[in-house]
Parts: structure tokens; C-alpha cells; sequence
């Protein structure tokens, strides 16, 4: 089987819970940002939420592209690691059912978990203990299965600890030498600060289309306008997709720089909407949009994502929608 995308990412079963901020105060934690979490601060988090509707699904940035591309009608892999527990199996089904190709050997130990607290103002506070998505290692990445792929799509959280990040980038390098291009998004700004030096090394040789929105694009590049952001970055990378929010985003292909609109919705929770613009890009240049009509379905995923509870299309894109958009 070939595939449009062959993700490799953290494995977490996300939990979205919308709560007011009092409970937010409450639990301690700084507000619209993530914060990686010990089993026993997760446990006390969900504690809280007894009695209180939550709404799970499989997740991590990279498996909400990979969820996304299958929805648009495109066909996806994923390399992650799970735990032989509840939350595990849940995982897997979860994505098989989507239709996504997944293979992963369970191993002993928790599933990694994302409670995503939402507060009124669509802010989302992300809670995430990785448990075994922690334990993801070059050992778990193959050429047989990347060769399979146009695209490879690696996200950077996995730039978080050792193992992970030897997996991102052993898949990048195995990408390379199978002739399959590398998509990476920079996934959060403190990555930036993290790993600037490593990460510019990667997009001039590895990485052809790089997602980041643009304060990560900012602390990448010392740029504040956005399109002198875009280009630099162009310099190294073939493709750039810059995300601007509510305002849209920009595209970099072939030298030119082409804007994308943002779409008007009220925004109930934000998160997922990187990850479904990537979804939406990455579906319409494997299977045959051009760069301008991948940005605009991009955008109207993002804006779709936005306007709902969690990171999956609860209404999905017909074919029939994706053709209208196109008009």
C-alpha cells in the first residue's frame, strides 16, 4: 500500500474538557499554553473533572494531521508507541477505524494522555503526560515503511526528549535516502528556543515544507513581518506554510509568496487547527491541488476545527465540499 503521509508523532488519547477559568485557577497551571505533566499531576487533573462531560479521542499534533488527511480522502500512516492498557487499544482502534494504516507493538506501561482544559474564551490549556509515547526510538521508524510515503510529516514535540527525537530524526534521514519528501512543523515556540541551531540545520537539510505559525516563525528567524519571516525561512526550505491565525496564513513555493485568507468563525476551541491546516495542505499537494486551492481547503479546515469541540472534523468534507471550495 502507498500512502500520501506517513506521520511519525507522540500517541496520546486526547481529553477535552470544557471548564470555567475558576477551575483553571484552581488546578494551578498557566493558561493557553502545554505543559508536560508527571502521572501523578494528570491523575489529580482528571480527578478534578469527575462529573464533568469530557470528549476523548486519539491524538497528538502529528496523529490529528494524519486523522485529517484520511478524512479529506487521502491515505495515511502512523509510527507512535502505546501502552497494553485501555487507553492503548482505544488508540488504535480509534485511528484504524479512520482508516489510517497503524502497527504499533504495545509495550507495558501507561498510554500518554492530553487533557485539553477550555476555558470560555476558546483558550485551550494542554496538560500532557507522554507515559510510554515518551519511549518512541529510532528502532521504531523503517525505510520498508517510509518508501512507501510521499510525504513524511514529523511533529516537534518529539524534539522533547532523547529517544523521540532520534526517532524524528532518523525518519527524516531514511526520507531522504528513499527519495520522499519531509514535512516538520516546529509544533510550539519553545521549541525555538530549545533547539534553534539544530532545527535550522535540519530544514537546510532535510525538511522540504515547514509548518510554524508566526511567533514560532519570529524566534526562528529574528524577522517580524511576516512575509520577511516566510522568505527567509524560503532560503533553506523548498516550502513554507506560515500560519497567521484568525488572519490566514502565507505560502512560500517556488520563490513566490502567496496569501492565504483567513475564515470568519466564532471560535469555540482552538485546539487541532495547526494540525488540520497541515491536514488540508498536505492532502491537496498529494493528490493534486495546486498550492493556492491546498491553502484555501487549509484554511476552511482550520476555521471548520475551530467553530467545534476537539481536534476532529465532527462534520467532514465531502468530496462534493472540497470541489465547491475550489470553484
Amino acid at each position: 500500500m502507498q500512502y500520501d503521509v506517513y506521520g511519525v508523532g507522540n500517541a496520546l488519547v486526547d481529553i477535552q474538557v470544557q471548564i470555567p477559568d475558576e477551575h483553571l485557577e484552581r488546578l494551578g497551571f498557566s493558561k493557553g499554553i502545554m505543559t508536560l505533566v508527571d502521572e501523578h499531576d494528570q491523575l489529580r487533573v482528571l480527578e478534578s473533572l469527575d462529573g464533568i462531560t469530557i470528549h476523548r479521542c486519539a491524538g497528538g499534533s502529528a496523529a490529528n494531521t494524519i486523522a485529517g488527511v484520511v478524512d479529506f480522502g487521502g491515505t495515511a500512516a502512523y509510527a507512535a508507541k502505546v501502552g497494553h492498557d485501555e487507553l492503548g487499544e482505544f488508540f488504535l482502534n480509534d485511528l484504524r477505524n479512520l482508516g489510517v494504516k497503524i502497527e504499533v507493538p504495545s509495550a507495558v506501561g501507561q498510554t500518554g494522555t492530553s487533557v485539553i482544559l477550555i476555558t470560555e474564551d476558546a483558550q485551550r490549556t494542554m496538560l500532557t503526560h507522554l507515559g510510554l509515547s515518551a519511549t518512541l526510538g529510532p528502532d521504531d521508524i523503517t525505510a520498508e515503511q517510509i518508501a512507501r510515503a510521499k510525504y513524511v510529516y514529523v511533529e516537534g514535540y518529539l524534539f522533547t526528549g532523547e529517544s523521540t527525537k532520534q526517532a524524528a530524526i532518523k525518519a527524516m534521514r531514511l526520507a531522504k535516502e528513499q527519495g520522499v519528501k519531509v514535512a516538520f512543523t516546529i509544533s510550539d515556540p519553545f521549541l525555538v528556543g530549545m533547539h534553534r541551531e539544530l532545527f535550522w540545520e535540519l530544514i537546510a537539510d532535510s525538511v522540504d515544507l515547514l509548518f510554524c505559525n508566526l511567533e514560532e516563525a519570529r524566534s526562528l528567524t529574528g524577522q517580524t513581518d511576516p512575509v520577511d519571516c516566510a522568505q527567509k525561512i524560503h532560503h533553506h526550505a523548498a516550502d513554507v506554510a506560515l500560519t497567521l491565525g484568525a488572519e490566514g496564513s502565507l505560502l512560500m513555493h517556488a520563490g513566490q509568496v502567496t496569501p492565504v485568507e483567513g475564515v470568519s468563525v466564532s471560535a469555540v476551541d482552538t485546539t487541532g487547527a495547526g494540525d488540520m491546516y497541515a491536514a488540508g495542505i498536505l492532502y491537496g499537494i498529494t493528490n493534486g491541488l495546486s498550492w493556492k486551492q491546498a491553502g484555501h481547503l487549509a484554511s476552511h479546515a482550520a476555521g471548520r476545527v475551530v467553530s467545534q469541540m476537539g481536534a476532529r472534523l465532527q462534520r467532514k468534507f465531502t468530496p462534493q465540499d472540497i470541489e465547491a471550495l475550489l470553484k
